[in-house]
């Protein structure tokens, strides 16, 4: 009402103007909707588009207020239906965030035009799922969610899209129906669990190493976690309350599984709320709340009185005059002019505003009502006259009353111009820390510019490094196709090998059998031989008993006739005989020609086995002359692959050592001990590189292992040289000329060493030791040039902090001593304002100084609990040399300390002497506050968060800062007291005395003013220096290196 009222008052007369545009856009109606379509297709093609970049909030923001215009999302859809979702998956995670955007933010009927896609969402987040690199399994997993939500929010219409409802609601949602508060639970745990799914998928697709949320890639995929992190906090917070809810009716054991989920999804929400709130891109966008320690006790029905519900805040954004309805003013006007009439009958009546005069019915009216009309004015003037006089009595008490709140707020005008008069001091402090500010701010935004610039660097570096990587997997690439390459034609000799065996096998068993017939034709000939021996001796008896026969015969001629029957019968049996020693004869023939055809078939067997054998040698021969000449290819293409490798490899390192000439590296910074872990991280690949160089001549199948050693070698020479330039920018003349010819050198021998990789007939005698040695130089000139820090040696430093520390007390304890002291003296010497001001200041710096010996002790117990959790068996000494970069810090935040206390005691002394400022003195007790906070730093370094001391030294910090405040608060009072009594006195002087001291303080405070400029310049050019000194003596240089 009060943004209407006011644009009712700056437009004089707004109502011609709404009507004209209204009789103007009358009849427009198509070409208003075709309007509309088209600015919703083009916002909608700049929000989904496939750049990698997030979506445009001015975009998405229009599209949503398109579904509030048309009360749907009837044009989205049109429009989307025809973007190619299912072939470019960046640009379906774009659509996911739109999407998602108007089901949180859009119009309510947006669900209900949605639903009909529900399965095309489905199958494209099937699609997408098989992709397991880049945005495909994003896709899958959001698209998921997107369902999820929208069949939560059909199934549970009573909750908004954005989710926000107030308790009342929450309890309407269930029906008060506990079977319907255990089902709504089970559902938003559910929900949740696809929210946090998508959360840990996007944080595990980035690497957490390097700043992805400034990086467009890593902005397109964090944007819509944004929405993630808004429906997550309402989730958790209504999964809280039903949770008691549900405790409150039901056994605690039938709630176990909703305890055990609830505490899986707490641990994972606070994680990712914790891991969110560290990203710089959320913290411009979105303040992201933390879950408590320790989740909700649903046991205790009195948790839900600590439970609090996380708000995420939102930066809000500037609404435009011009977006507001014009035809509020329409309305305004109207009702305006409804209760001016209103207020009109009121006062005159009905009839009195229809007719004010009464025209009507004058001329007919007769002289008595006249008469009683005039007796009626009478009395209603009487009752004026009557009204008046109590109004001007009510106006007499009105006056007095005035007067006296005149004299109330002219005495509050007196207290207030004298508080005006503090504010105008106040205001000038301020001023001067705002001059101090505006400075601090336009360092800032120089550190700023030169971080802009380093992360310029660090793309290039990036984009340089992703080359790089590119070319190294085609190596990779080409090394496991000729790997492939390899198997095949190992795989085919050893079939070859198998074949040759299968073939000696074959001859074995030839030769077997050969051997086996040769013995069974030999057994064969042997018993054909017992046999015809056998024979051959039967008949050689035969012949001898025929012989004794005939002699029988011849001798017994005379024995008579009786012999003669005796001979016919042994001729008879002789007959026999021959005839038995015939069919001997043949069957020895028998056997002589089987005998000869077994002889030929063995032969022929013979014969044909030597022709097999033959063959397979021959076949043998070749397989093993193919597999040679394999042999020889894998060699020329492992050693081509070897030489194309050193190639690139010396190209890289040319283009380095042409780097070190560049005008344009000049520009370029570094720090030693980054040079040094460089030196080292190459002296190491050097040495693999020697291995793996002599495991390839021994054995050339060993390349794989020589190109990742040999790309590795290029990379960190090439990062030595242009890192050894870069530390020589800024280093003296003549150690930065040597390091520098050093590294030249260095990348010669480098590119020697490259160059005798790719001959064949230096491959053998090339040697890296030249490179190893000017590493080993350069690593030399690295030591000479890193920043000493404090000049002691590592193994004194745990001395060297304990006397400190001591020191440091003894300092403090003279310091309060002395302020005793000087106490002792202001009280016997001084009197009156001096001596009260004297004693408030002295009495404020010994609470200051009790404060920093009660912190300084706090400090020792939490260094000393550091020092025994940290150091393991080691000894203390050991452990403050291990970490000597934090150890120099404490030492010289505890000198700091000491010099402060001193430096104070000091400045109180003059200042109760009268000799010194009391700005002086509040400039020391600031300086302390921060010396005492640079020692509360360094001790709470390497502290243990929930350590017992940590709280101590915490609290006793907090009380040096209320202590400074108060030294500063009495020197304050204690020179406003001074000031006041030595007020001036102009009563005695002049006109022309007046003038003169007039122009005499006009001069002065322009020589205050320009001594206060060059001041205030000097004291920045001290700081930076101071800045310079502490960064060279703690290291910071070096951490930045790193």
């Amino acid at each position: 009402m009060d943004r209407v009222s006011s644009s009712m008052k700056q437009v004089s007369n707004p109502l011609p103007k709404v009507l004209s545009r209204r009789a103007g856009g009358g009849g427009g109606l198509e070409a208003e909707r075709e309007s509309f379509e088209r600015a919703q297709t083009v916002s909608i093609n700049k929000a989904i588009n496939a750049q990698e970049v997030a979506v445009k909030e001015k975009h998405a923001r229009t599209c949503i207020l398109g579904t509030h215009h048309e009360k749907g999302a009837q044009t989205f859809w049109s429009v989307v239906n025809r973007l190619p979702l299912s072939g470019n998956a960046v640009l379906c995670w774009k659509f996911c965030h739109v999407f998602h955007k108007l089901l949180r933010d859009g119009h309510s009927n947006v669900l209900k035009d949605s639903v009909r896609y529900k399965n095309e969402l489905s199958d494209m987040s099937r699609m997408w799922g098989h992709l397991s690199e880049g945005y495909g399994q994003l896709c899958s997993i959001y698209l998921k969610l997107l369902r999820t939500k929208m069949e939560f929010h059909t199934k549970n219409p009573r909750f908004p899209g954005n989710l926000q409802m107030s308790d009342r609601q929450l309890d309407e949602a269930g029906e008060n129906d506990v079977n319907n508060f255990f089902q709504l639970t089970v559902e938003m745990f559910d929900y949740l669990e696809c929210e946090l799914n998508l959360f840990q998928t996007v944080f595990s697709s980035l690497d957490m190493s390097r700043s992805v949320s400034v990086t467009a890639a890593g902005q397109c995929r964090l944007a819509p976690l944004i929405q993630v992190i808004l429906d997550c906090s309402h989730l958790y917070d209504y999964t809280v309350k039903l949770l008691f809810k549900l405790h409150s009716c039901l056994p605690a054991d039938t709630l176990q599984g909703h305890r055990d989920r609830f505490l899986e999804q707490f641990r994972k929400l606070k994680d990712l709320f914790y891991r969110s709130s560290n990203l710089q891109y959320f913290k411009r966008l979105i303040q992201i709340p933390q879950l408590p320690e320790n989740p909700p006790n649903f046991l205790r029905a009195s948790a839900l009185s600590e439970h609090i519900s996380p708000v995420v805040v939102i930066p809000a954004e500037a609404s435009s005059p011009d977006s507001e309805p014009i035809t509020d003013l329409v309305e305004m006007d109207t009702a305006s002019q409804s209760l001016f009439d209103n207020k009109f009958d009121d006062i005159f009546g009905s009839s009195f505003s229809s007719d004010p005069f009464n025209f009507n019915s004058q001329n007919g009216m007769n002289k008595d009502d006249k008469d009683r009309l005039i007796e009626q004015l009478y009395g209603e003037i009487a009752a004026l006259k009557e009204e008046l006089e109590n109004f001007k009595a009510e106006s007499a008490r009105g006056t007095v009353q005035l007067r006296g709140r005149a004299s109330e707020l002219e005495a509050e005008l007196a207290e207030q111009r004298h508080l005006k008069q503090q504010a105008q001091d106040e205001s000038e402090f301020l001023r001067a820390e705002l001059e101090e500010l505006k400075k601090q701010r336009e360092d800032t935004e120089k550190a700023q510019r030169s971080l802009t610039e380093i992360e310029r660097r660090a793309q290039a570096n990036e984009q340089r490094y992703s080359k790089l990587k590119e070319k190294y997997s085609e190596l990779v690439q080409n090394h496991a196709d000729l790997l492939r390459k390899n198997a095949e034609v190992t795989k085919q000799v050893t079939v070859a090998r198998q074949a040759q065996g299968d073939v000696e096998r074959e001859k074995k068993e030839l030769e077997d059998s050969f051997q086996r017939v040769s013995e069974q034709a030999q057994r064969k000939s042997q018993e054909q031989a017992e046999v015809l021996d056998t024979l051959k001796r039967e008949l050689a008896a035969s012949r001898q008993e025929l012989q004794v026969l005939q002699g029988t015969l011849e001798s017994s001629t005379q024995a008579g006739a009786e012999q003669s029957t005796r001979i016919a019968g042994l001729e008879q049996e002789r007959d026999s005989l021959s005839r038995a020693a015939e069919q001997h004869r043949e069957e020895m023939a028998a056997l002589r020609t089987e005998l000869q055809q077994l002889q030929d078939t063995l032969s022929c067997e013979q014969e044909s086995s030597k022709k097999e054998l033959e063959t397979l040698q021959t076949q043998l021969r070749e397989k093993e002359s193919g597999e040679q000449e394999l042999q020889r290819r894998l060699s020329e293409e492992q050693f081509a692959l070897l030489q194309g490798t050193a190639r690139e490899a010396e190209r890289m390192v040319q283009d380095a050592l042409s780097r070190l000439e560049d005008p344009a590296h000049i520009g370029c910074t570094g720090s030693a001990d980054c040079l040094l872990s460089r030196t080292l991280a190459a002296s190491e690949c050097v040495e693999r590189l020697r291995d793996a160089h002599s495991k390839y001549l021994s054995n050339g199948a060993a390349v794989g292992s020589l190109l990742p050693c040999l790309a590795l070698f290029t990379h960190l020479v090439s990062d030595v040289l242009l890192q050894g330039s870069a530390t020589s920018h800024v280093s003296p003349m003549e150690p930065a000329d040597r390091l520098l010819e050093m590294c030249k050198q260095c990348g010669s021998e480098a590119v020697s060493y490259l160059s005798a990789l790719q001959d064949p007939g230096t491959v053998e005698v090339a040697d890296c030791s030249p490179v190893t040695t000017c590493l080993g130089r350069i690593s030399a000139i690295g030591e000479e040039l890193r920043p000493r820090g404090l000049d002691v040696k590592q193994e004194e430093l745990g001395d060297l902090v304990d006397k400190e520390m001591a020191a440091t007390a003894a300092a403090i304890e003279t310091a309060a001593a002395r302020i005793e002291e000087m106490l002792s003296k202001a009280r016997a010497g001084d009197t009156g304002v001096k001596l009260e001001v004297n004693e408030r200041i002295l009495g404020s710096c010994t609470g200051l100084m009790q404060a920093i010996h009660v912190l300084v002790l706090a400090s020792k117990d939490l260094q000393r609990e550091i020092v025994e959790s940290g150091r393991g068996a080691a000894s203390p000494k050991e452990f403050y040399a291990k970490n000597s970069r934090w150890t120099e810090g404490l030492i010289s935040a505890s000198k700091a300390v000491g010099w402060g206390a001193t430096v104070m005691v000091d400045a109180a002394d003059l200042v109760v002497q009268g000799k010194g400022t009391f700005e002086e003195l509040m400039v020391c007790s600031r300086e302390i506050a921060a010396s005492t906070a640079q020692l509360v730093a360094a001790s709470k370094v390497k502290a243990d968060k929930d350590s017992a001391n940590l709280c101590k030294l915490q609290q006793a910090s907090r009380g040096v800062n209320q202590a400074t405040a108060g030294v500063v608060a009495s020197t304050k009072a204690g020179k406003s007291q001074v000031e006041e009594k030595d007020s001036m006195d102009f009563s005695s002087m002049t006109l022309t005395q007046i003038k003169r001291q007039e122009m005499d303080s006009q001069v002065r405070v322009l020589e205050l003013e320009n001594q206060l400029q060059k001041e205030r310049q000097k004291l920045g050019e001290l700081r930076k220096k101071h800045y310079e000194l502490a960064g060279v003596a703690e290291g910071w240089e070096e951490d930045a290196a790193d």
